[in-house]
């Protein structure tokens, strides 16, 4: 049995469709993950994601009966089986961290994903979790608009549950360069609000060296910019998420990108705490 690692992230590593188990370096101990994605399938097509043979798309159909399955039975391992043990899990990340919808595309490009959201939280209902862990959605937000991911939202708030949303950059051009999506940087702060009003939101943010260059003074300003504007809407969020590259990328772009020094992240987050935004920082 292969260790779980917080370097290793496979999405296969327990022989499921829907569910993984990962340690999460973000959480410090074991996440749940639920892949809406099993085709690698994302409407983005970011430089630093991890996902092999990534194409451009949609979720897929969900096997709503098969994911309830899956979650109960790895559930049910981890808080009754030797779990732990098989996959070679240190004593003090022997605990579950939270339930984190993820995975190899855009989760929210799934049609029923407000069904999704009601059926994560019967089965979190069903072993006592529900207020016990986090709940955590990580998404690009470009799809804010739709009435599936905005009720399935309302729901995962009324769960106790939390939005990561990714935001990289904060110009047109930084957007295009790292997301390769065509993107106005005011679409981003209005999807930013749907989300804020929504659920408890947090922005998540991968920082790194382009061609050994790290984001420019004109990229980090426009980025504290956006992050003060939104602070003048009617829209709250929770802090942000400042994270560097930890694992590989599997894109072309790949031998291009380099972690930046720690220094250059604390900076980023001395900035930030600057704006009266919290803010945590995963090397």
């Amino acid at each position: 049995m292969r260790q779980l690692t917080t370097t290793n992230h496979s999405r296969d590593s327990a022989g499921l469709t829907y569910v993984y188990p990962v340690i999460s370096r973000r959480s410090g101990g074991l996440s749940i993950g639920i892949n809406l994605n099993p085709n690698n399938a994302c409407n983005w097509r970011c430089v630093y994601c991890q996902v092999p043979n990534l194409v451009r798309g949609a979720a897929p159909d969900i096997d709503e009966d098969q994911l309830g399955d899956e979650l109960r039975g790895l559930l049910n391992d981890v808080l009754l089986g030797d779990f732990y043990e098989r996959f070679q899990i240190p004593n003090e990340q022997r605990v579950i961290k939270d339930i984190a919808i993820s995975g190899n595309g855009e989760p929210t490009s799934c049609k029923t994903f407000d069904r999704i959201v009601e059926l994560i939280g019967a089965v979190c209902g069903e072993f006592g979790l529900l207020g016990k862990i986090k709940l955590v959605l990580i998404t690009n937000g470009s799809l804010m608009h739709k009435r599936a991911v905005q009720q399935g939202l309302k729901r995962w708030s009324k769960l106790g549950g939390e939005v990561w949303f990714k935001m990289d950059s904060a110009t047109a051009e930084g957007i295009l360069r790292i997301n390769q999506v065509n993107l106005d940087p005011e679409a981003v702060l209005r999807n930013l609000e749907i989300s804020a009003r929504l659920c408890p939101t947090w922005i998540q943010s991968c920082l790194f060296a382009f061609d050994d260059e790290p984001p420019s003074e004109a990229e980090r300003h426009a980025y504290f910019d956006l992050l003060a504007n939104l602070k003048q809407r009617d829209a709250s969020i929770q802090g942000v998420l400042l994270y560097g590259l930890a694992r590989p990328s599997m894109q072309t772009q790949a031998p291009r990108l380099s972690a930046l020094p720690e220094a250059f992240l604390d900076g980023i987050a001395e900035a930030i705490q600057a704006l009266d935004i919290a803010v945590r920082v995963n090397r």
